[in-house]
């Protein structure tokens, strides 16, 4: 760090955790493809006078499984040139399950000549923030994360089980919003608030979802970087939160079968830099054409981001008719059964609920296409369908049904491969290639089942 006073930038949250405690080590992180925490630990003092930070750039060309895939549009790439990490000091938090006194420190990627790279998914959630800044409009957006604590699963080929709570009984009915279903994993709720106290970070809400042993976390509204930086970080809290409390944190979006998925719904408005005023709202506090564009271009582009949205083979399963997720992207007023939502707000909160998305998603990523998709609707001044006023299960589904049919139709939609990035649109789309041919050799015990004697 070149400025010797960058103790004092810390954010105050970080220095009431420290209460005067020597800092023994920073971890300095970004944030992958898949959203998983990656770079160097190192003790304080060589933080304190490291003049540059470098990792390489494979990062970002990871696929789940560890394994690598080959970009077409880069022929150097297995020269594996460095590329710079920089510190965001406000993005610096408390490692609190740590046994040293640690933080982390959530770090920019830039290439050496200082230009930022484009396939980090920092990077990209930025850039689109930035379109909307250049048109005086700053989106604000606030996600629901849920996920599933589980019992320890060490065998990958047996399935996932509801994890054995407080009473010593395991979790085998559907009870939303039920107080006891959460307080009987009160141990693991109560270090997950510490975690976050510790972190800086505000919890809206924390309820049962419909699943066994399913929670779900609300995060306050603001800014898309901001809250993408909690999602990151929480994630690696709440798992180990669960670790210390001998059960797992799944963010599968279909962890087990006869069991719903798992989201992270994003709330999204848009308001003026200027006057802080909602734009989704005209002066007669009725929804504005904006708001209604917005729509439109969730509608139109989300299914050429749904590779973005649910990134998986398992994503898919998610989308079953009847089970508390979306087939299909209509909006309504105050309709759970639609894919957009419109919530019970004043007409000043006026924000579309997207709930396709999966919480195995990156936050970054998931935020950026769907901020994007809004961004071109307003820009294209286009109108969404008629509301459904109805139950949108009764109409067919029209989402893609998996991750090849997702990539097909990510390549051809070319507003978004202009708005994203065309380096990071191919990468992207090289990587989930790869995962989604490597799943294609796996034989599951449902094939084994059904095929092996009766085919």
């Amino acid at each position: 760090m070149q400025n010797n006073n960058w103790m004092n930038e810390l954010p105050s949250a970080l220095n009431d955790w420290l209460d005067g405690r020597k800092l023994d080590e920073v971890e300095c992180i970004v944030a992958d493809i898949a959203g998983t925490s990656r770079g160097k630990a190192m003790p304080v003092k060589k933080f304190a006078r490291a003049d540059r930070l470098f990792l390489p750039i494979s990062i970002f060309f990871q696929t789940i499984t560890g394994d690598y895939a080959d970009l077409e549009d880069m022929p150097d790439q297995w020269t594996e040139s460095d590329v710079v990490l920089t510190p965001d000091l406000t993005a610096a938090t408390a490692v609190p399950w740590s046994g040293d006194v640690t933080m982390q420190v959530i770090h920019d990627v830039n290439y050496q000549d200082g230009s930022p790279v484009p396939y980090s998914p920092r990077n990209l959630l930025k850039h689109i923030v930035e379109q909307y800044a250049q048109l005086g409009w700053k989106p604000v957006i606030a996600p629901e994360m849920e996920f599933y604590l589980t019992k320890p699963n060490i065998d990958p080929s047996l399935p996932i089980e509801p994890p054995v709570g407080r009473t010593g009984r395991q979790g085998v009915s559907r009870q939303a919003y039920s107080m006891s279903a959460v307080e009987e994993y009160g141990t693991v709720i109560d270090d997950i608030y510490d975690y976050a106290e510790a972190q800086g970070f505000e919890i809206d809400t924390i309820t049962q979802e419909a699943g066994s042993g399913q929670i779900e976390i609300n995060l306050l509204h603001g800014d898309p970087v901001h809250l993408a930086d909690q999602i990151f970080i929480y994630k690696r809290s709440i798992r180990e939160a669960a670790l210390k409390n001998n059960c797992f944190a799944t963010f599968m979006a279909k962890p087990m079968e006869n069991q719903p998925g798992s989201a992270m719904h994003i709330h999204q408005s848009v308001i003026e830099i200027d006057s802080g005023k909602n734009i989704f709202n005209d002066n007669n506090d009725q929804p504005s054409e904006l708001f209604y564009g917005f729509l439109a271009g969730q509608q139109q582009h989300l299914p050429s981001v749904m590779c973005m949205l649910a990134p998986y083979v398992n994503s898919y399963r998610r989308f079953a008719r009847d089970d508390a997720a979306p087939i299909n992207l209509e909006w309504d007023f105050d309709n759970r059964t639609a894919g957009l939502r419109i919530p019970v707000s004043s007409p000043d909160n006026r924000r579309v609920e997207n709930r396709v998305v999966g919480m195995d998603c990156n936050p970054y990523l998931a935020l950026a296409a769907s901020l994007a998709c809004g961004l071109l609707g307003m820009q294209q001044n286009a109108k969404p369908r008629a509301p459904i006023g109805g139950d949108a299960y009764n109409l067919p589904h029209s989402l893609p049904r998996g991750l090849l049919e997702a990539l097909d139709l990510f390549k051809k939609d070319t507003a978004i491969t202009q708005l994203l990035g065309e380096k990071f649109c191919s990468a992207y789309s090289c990587i989930k290639q790869h995962e989604a041919e490597e799943f294609l050799q796996v034989i599951s015990a449902w094939e084994r089942q059904h095929l092996l004697l009766n085919v």
